[in-house]
C-alpha cells in the first residue's frame, strides 16, 4: 500500500512588487500551519518523505508544520511542484522511490485539488463532497493505494482516506 497526503500551503500574502514565488504566510496562515502539523502527528499521518516546493509560502508551512512532528522526515525542495499542472504531480508522485511508503507533498492549487480529484476512484463520501466544493489553504488530502509501486498510481485509483482544513478539525476559518 502507498498512501499520498497532498497538503496545500497555508494562507499567504500578496505585498505589492513582491514576486509570486516570495510571497511570504500571512498571520492567518502561520496559525494554521502548525495546526495542521499536530492534526498529522495525532492521527499518525508521519511522512516518509516530504517534497515541498520552492515557493516562499510552502517553504515557511513545512517549516511551521515539521517541529509538530514527532520525528522530521527527510525532506526535498522539489521545483516541479511550484504552479505545476495535474500531470506534472502524477508525474512527480510516480517517479517516488519504492521504500517510501507515506508521502507528504506541500504545494499549490490549482494542481493538488485537480490531482485528489483525479486519483480518487472511492473513499470517504463526505470527504469527496467536501474536496469537490473547495481545495482551501491549508487543505490536506489523504489518499490510499492499493500498489507496491508509485509507478502505479493511477487515475481513480485511490481511495480518499479523508479531507481536512483547520476549521473542518475545529481549530480556525478555512480561506
Amino acid at each position: 500500500m502507498r498512501r499520498l497526503m497532498l497538503l496545500r500551503h497555508a494562507k499567504s500574502n500578496w505585498p505589492e512588487g513582491v514576486a509570486d514565488r516570495e510571497r511570504p504566510l500571512a498571520t492567518r496562515g502561520r496559525e494554521a500551519a502548525p495546526v495542521m502539523g499536530r492534526y498529522l502527528a495525532d492521527e499518525l499521518l508521519l511522512p516518509d518523505l516530504v517534497l515541498v516546493s520552492p515557493a516562499r509560502r510552502t517553504q515557511e508551512t513545512w517549516q511551521l508544520v515539521a517541529p509538530m512532528l514527532p520525528e522530521k522526515p527527510p525532506v526535498q525542495h522539489e521545483p516541479r511542484i511550484y504552479e505545476a499542472p495535474m500531470r506534472r504531480l502524477l508525474e512527480v508522485v510516480q517517479e517516488t522511490e519504492p521504500q517510501v511508503k507515506t508521502l507528504l507533498l506541500i504545494g499549490h492549487n490549482p494542481g493538488f485539488e485537480d490531482l485528489a480529484m483525479h486519483l480518487t476512484g472511492h473513499g470517504d463520501r463526505y470527504a469527496a463532497a467536501r474536496l469537490s466544493q473547495k481545495y482551501p489553504t491549508c487543505g490536506l488530502a489523504v489518499l490510499d493505494f492499493a500498489v507496491e509501486d508509485w509507478r502505479d498510481v493511477a487515475a481513480r485509483g485511490g481511495r480518499l482516506d479523508r479531507f481536512v482544513t483547520p476549521a473542518s478539525i475545529g481549530e480556525g476559518p478555512d480561506e
